[in-house]
């Protein structure tokens, strides 16, 4: 195979055979194959991205300094900026050192001197109670402490328990007007500014990189209210914030239109997808999956979790594709040297004809019984060749024909396959039961039948307990693996009839069909006694998951919205009435 040299060539090349392989798609294999389908070597010395992720990882984060160092850090890493990298740890480690110049010995030189002094109207607890305070509030910024405990010891100086600051008041100052506060001539508190400069520089200015205009402008806004020492510096700051936030609306409106007019592309192309594909079922449930997506409130969990679900299954597909390519080849191929044998048979014939044709004109000029003997001896061994090739073309053919079928079955069952992995994004890939996808499918069946046979339908909505709680003190996978652990007993305890699904978070949809409201309402209070009596363990101690249910009989005039609003509202009932408790809707 000739060496290909179009980029787009060489990775469509990479991704058919990282398929036809069977090599899982990550991006080593991925490089691997692109280098080896264009004739070229890896560039040396990649960038350590995972080493120095865990690096800014491992670094403290308990002050401003060290949370735009974690910033700073992590940007980096993305852009892959080696240079960038070392000079942010190198400034900050100045910056460390700088702050260990200040003058600690004179300070606490002086703080005991003053401790030990006697000043008017101050006791020794009040001075602990102001030193503590200090300490406390100002422990994770060195400069500030410093500047704080200086204050605090020109406050003990002139007899005070904490630095003057004075109360004139600028009575003109629209922020006196706008918020009824006072605005002091004195210094502001260094730590309001800090955290003032701190959420601009941090969580507003890294929260812009793409209008790298207004990232500069929140930057600028942060070093002005660091030197902000007056009023009318207040007061013109607030103006510049003022002009800041009309430009930040201005960008939210720029930025929804932009969302929708990708939405309605979006929308476009999907709907054209589906019209192009209409006899093939592999791609039903990723469209499905998309469809769903842009149909509702942008979210970037469910972005996630569409993302993860069909990187999925489209890896199993890709594997299920390339086996179902190799079983067709071997149909071509068995095909074809059946045709060839045909081929050869039908020569090998046409020989015979020939051959019999001289055998009965020597037959013909034959003058005694000898050269009879002769000529009918040949066309005897003639005929016996014959019948040999016939019944080794015949016994050739009747096995074609069987392996033929055994690749169509093949080929049967992989398109099987690929339209029920495609189907898999119909259900929740944490807890495996039905997703809401999946549940809508499903009730519109289960409400038709009830419909039909003139039976009961009951649904039930069900919620964890403190899951919140849960989530919090132990983390998020334990969260998780709790929500599994539910859905397992739930299958493990329910009917084989009755239907499982996560309606969203920690809460589950159960649909009990040919179930009256109150054999529903027993059904539910077995699962949370099963609940109870099988333990969910956490690092091998027990913890009690329980939950709270609100339970309803579908009506003639119900949809599924309205059945389960009902469901929701006796469950929320349930949760403030103690929880772990089981409410009928009324």
């Amino acid at each position: 195979m000739s060496t290909l040299t179009n980029p787009f060539e060489i990775a469509r090349e990479t991704l058919r055979l990282l398929a036809a392989r069977r090599i899982p798609p990550s991006p080593e294999n991925y490089q691997t194959l692109y280098h080896e389908i264009a004739g070229t070597k890896p560039a040396g010395g990649l960038f350590p991205e995972s080493q120095l992720r865990s690096l800014a990882a491992a670094l403290p984060k308990s002050s401003p300094d060290q949370l735009r160092l974690a910033r700073q850090l992590d940007e980096a890493v993305k852009t892959a900026n080696w240079d960038d990298y070392k000079k942010h740890l190198a400034d900050f480690v100045a910056a460390l050192v700088d702050s260990q110049k200040l003058a600690w010995s004179e300070l606490i030189a002086d703080l005991l001197r003053q401790w030990d002094a006697k000043h008017t109207g101050l006791t020794s607890a009040r001075k602990r109670e102001a030193l503590e305070h200090v300490l406390t509030s100002n422990a994770a910024n060195p400069d500030t402490l410093f500047t704080r405990l200086q204050s605090l010891l020109r406050s003990w100086g002139q007899g005070k328990d904490a630095e003057p600051v004075a109360t004139a008041e600028t009575p003109h100052s629209e922020i006196g007007r706008k918020s009824g506060l006072t605005v002091a001539t004195a210094d502001l508190l260094p730590e309001l500014r800090e955290l003032f400069a701190f959420t601009l520089e941090t969580a507003m200015a890294t929260q812009l990189l793409e209008s790298p205009q207004l990232s500069s402008d929140a930057k600028t806004l942060a070093k002005d209210i660091r030197s902000a020492v007056s009023p009318a510096q207040l007061q013109e700051f607030l103006t510049r914030l003022k002009r800041f936030a009309f430009k930040l609306e201005l960008l939210a409106e720029d930025q929804a239109e932009l969302r929708l007019s990708l939405l309605g592309l979006l929308r476009l192309l999907v709907g054209n997808i589906t019209e192009l594909v209409l006899d093939d079922h592999w791609l039903h449930g990723q469209i499905e999956v998309v469809r769903e997506i842009i149909d509702k409130p942008l979210s970037q969990r469910a972005l996630d979790d569409a993302e993860r679900r069909l990187k999925e299954v489209l890896y199993k597909q890709s594997q299920l594709k390339a086996s179902l390519s190799e079983a067709r080849d071997t149909i071509k191929s068995m095909l074809a040297g059946f045709v060839d044998h045909l081929a050869d048979f039908a020569e090998a014939t046409s020989d015979y004809h020939d051959k019999i044709e001289i055998c009965a004109g020597k037959i013909s000029s034959a003058t005694d019984i000898f050269e009879l003997e002769n000529v009918l001896g040949e066309v005897m061994r003639e005929t016996r060749t014959i019948q040999i090739n016939a019944q080794r073309s015949r016994d050739e053919l009747r096995s074609t024909q069987q392996k033929v079928q055994e690749s169509e079955a093949r080929i049967i069952e992989l398109e099987r396959e690929l339209e029920t992995t495609s189907d898999l994004v119909r259900h929740d890939q944490l807890t495996g039961v039905l997703n809401r996808r999946g549940l809508e499918e499903i009730f519109t069946k289960e409400a038709a039948r009830a419909t039909r046979h003139e039976t009961s339908l009951c649904v039930a909505l069900i919620d964890i307990d403190n899951f919140k709680k849960l989530n919090d003190s132990m983390g998020h996978s334990t969260g998780d693996e709790a929500l599994i652990h539910l859905a397992t007993i739930c299958r493990e305890t329910l009917r084989p009839q009755d239907t499982v699904a996560r309606y969203g978070g920690e809460e589950f949809i159960i649909l009990l069909p040919d179930t009256p409201i109150n054999d529903a309402t027993s059904a539910l209070a077995r699962l949370q006694r099963e609940l109870t009596k099988k333990f969910f363990l956490h690092a091998n101690e027990k913890v009690l998951i329980t939950f709270s249910a609100g339970v309803t009989q579908m009506k003639a005039e119900d949809s599924q919205a309205s059945v389960i609003k009902r469901a929701d509202e006796a469950m929320y009932e349930a949760k403030q009435t103690g929880k772990n408790r089981v409410v009928q809707a009324h």
